[in-house]
């Protein structure tokens, strides 16, 4: 009989915090596992009740922008087990569309937590800024890259959201605090 890998589920796109958290839990629990990129929370939650993930990891709780509203909401509507947790320090970065200079950025786009993890940043940096919600960080830098963004808009993310769209890393570390750190809890199917 041949073994099915094991299937981590994230709650990030490539490049995110929770693909971060996924790769550290897999390294620290030595597991030869697939991660598999569910975007949010409730992504995650659903995928480990079908069975189509043994593991789900996703953020709860974050030292400055406290806890991850869209995670309880997910939460309240799935059985799971808790299985452990660990801690992330998150670097978040402003990335724009090569050439893009400081002074044409309209728009800032990334999940409502990096909002609150920089919003100091964001009211001094960029006042007259439109925030736009997005589901991801590293999902925002690839969905700018792809157009579905308006070009005088920047990101916060992951610097490594950066190389692997294509974007220019215009400041890095802008959250409000350091170290801002993030609890991700490692979770199973309901037994």
């Amino acid at each position: 009989m041949i073994e099915s890998k094991l299937k981590i589920g994230v709650s990030g796109d490539a490049g995110s915090f929770s693909e971060e958290a996924g790769k550290l839990y897999m390294d620290r629990e030595s597991l030869n596992a697939e991660l598999v990129y569910s975007i949010d929370m409730e992504g995650v939650l659903a995928s480990l009740e079908r069975g189509e993930i043994n593991l789900g990891i996703f953020p709860v709780v974050n030292s400055q922008g406290g806890l991850v509203h869209q995670a309880f909401v997910a939460m309240g509507r799935h059985n799971f087990t808790l299985k452990d947790e660990l801690w992330l320090e998150v670097q978040q970065c402003l990335l724009v569309l090569p050439g893009l200079t400081h002074k044409e950025i309209k728009n800032i786009a990334t999940h409502p937590q990096a909002v609150l993890q920089c919003q100091r940043y964001i009211k001094r940096e960029f006042p007259d800024a439109k925030i736009i919600e997005w589901a991801d960080t590293a999902k925002a830098a690839r969905d700018l890259k792809a157009g579905l963004l308006p070009a005088a808009t920047a990101v916060i993310a992951p610097a490594r959201a950066a190389g692997l769209y294509g974007l220019e890393i215009l400041e890095r570390n802008i959250q409000d605090m350091r170290p801002n750190l993030t609890t991700f809890i490692v979770c199973t199917n309901y037994e």
